[in-house]
């Protein structure tokens, strides 16, 4: 089947009401009136029309260069995701390009849509908000395109994805072994991606393993960031007093170990904290972290053997793959360093 005839710029200067010249100087960022760009820009997005950079340069279409847009690149677990996909891409003769968007949807789609003029060859997205308007990008994607994270199965992109809802029953799962029944959560924003899935997860863990809600405080801290898990811990803690909590990232709860501390409380004898994603922070702190492996390093090298495989074949179906969490277990939750599985 023959794929859809691309729009030109001539069609886009037609429905602008404008020359082709100035189409060009709108799209090349040089001077021109408001309303004339505004007509410009409201013709390209209507049309879908997107700009060549390699012929405007008269360059060869590849670029060599692959995008990596990550949500907060101080976050170690997107460290370690962009350390792979650097790793798996470098024998590939590709260059990896890192950005972030803040957590901002709209910084995100303005990163992606100035990416489709042609500036990479493909793109790993990994976003925390999934909205409307970055579903509509993704069903008609403009490059090769991989996403890690949960997005809907009908996506026609290719998908690395983590059972974080299983991760935290494991988690809870363990801390009941060790003796806890008070179990609090701090989790973090719930419209997010993560948040949404971890609460679900821990909902559900409670419930299957006869914890009594009352027992059981949950709170969504404003982010998933260190700053966050103190100020978290301070609010749950001012009306519980749980024998452990359990919380959705390692900086959140080194947060909370902080936290703690400034209270007097130890770890783990006053009270147990577990983490999730399983990065250099979980080894660094002390006591040692307990916390959930989401396979960060795994996802980012799974999804840029996607990305390469899509580059060289864009007609494939696209594929999904989940990565299996596993927990280990260090002095945090009271016992040595292990990993439990959840074969």
């Amino acid at each position: 089947m023959s794929s859809p005839t691309r729009p030109t710029l001539g069609q886009v200067a037609q429905l602008a009401g404008v020359s082709v010249a100035s189409v060009s100087r709108v799209l090349n960022d040089l001077p021109a009136s408001a309303e004339m760009a505004a007509r410009v820009r409201a013709a390209v997005d209507e049309l879908g029309y997107v700009p060549d950079a390699m012929a405007r340069s008269l360059k060869v279409r590849r670029t060599e260069q692959l995008a990596l847009v990550v949500a907060d690149v101080g976050n170690p677990v997107y460290v370690t995701m962009m350390h792979a996909v650097a790793a798996a891409v470098r024998t590939s003769g590709y260059r990896l390009v890192l950005s972030t968007d803040q957590s901002d949807p709209d910084e995100e789609m303005r990163i992606l849509q100035g990416l489709s003029h042609g500036y990479a060859d493909g793109l790993i997205l990994s976003p925390l908000r999934v909205t409307d308007a970055l579903l509509t990008e993704l069903r008609q994607p403009r490059l090769p395109t991989v996403v890690i994270g949960t997005v809907p199965d009908d996506l026609p992109v290719d998908n690395v994805r983590a059972d974080s809802a299983r991760g935290i029953g494991l988690a809870v799962k363990h801390l009941i072994a060790t003796g806890r029944r008070s179990i609090g959560f701090i989790n973090g924003p719930l419209d997010t991606v993560p948040g949404a899935a971890r609460q679900r997860g821990f909902d559900r863990a409670a419930r299957r393993l006869g914890l009594d809600r009352d027992e059981c405080p949950r709170i969504a801290a404003q982010d998933f960031t260190f700053a966050a898990g103190r100020l978290a811990a301070r609010e749950l803690l001012s009306a519980h007093r749980p024998d452990a909590l359990v919380c959705a990232n390692d900086l959140l709860a080194v947060g909370v170990i902080h936290e703690l501390d400034s209270m007097g409380l130890k770890v783990p004898q006053d009270m147990a904290v577990a983490g999730m994603d399983d990065t250099d922070l979980a080894e660094m702190v002390f006591p040692g972290l307990t916390s959930v492996s989401l396979g960060s390093a795994d996802r980012g090298t799974i999804a840029a053997t996607l990305l390469l495989e899509r580059i060289k074949d864009p007609a494939r179906a696209p594929r999904r793959v989940t990565v299996a969490p596993h927990l280990v277990v260090r002095g945090s939750t009271a016992a040595p360093l292990r990993v439990v599985r959840d074969d």
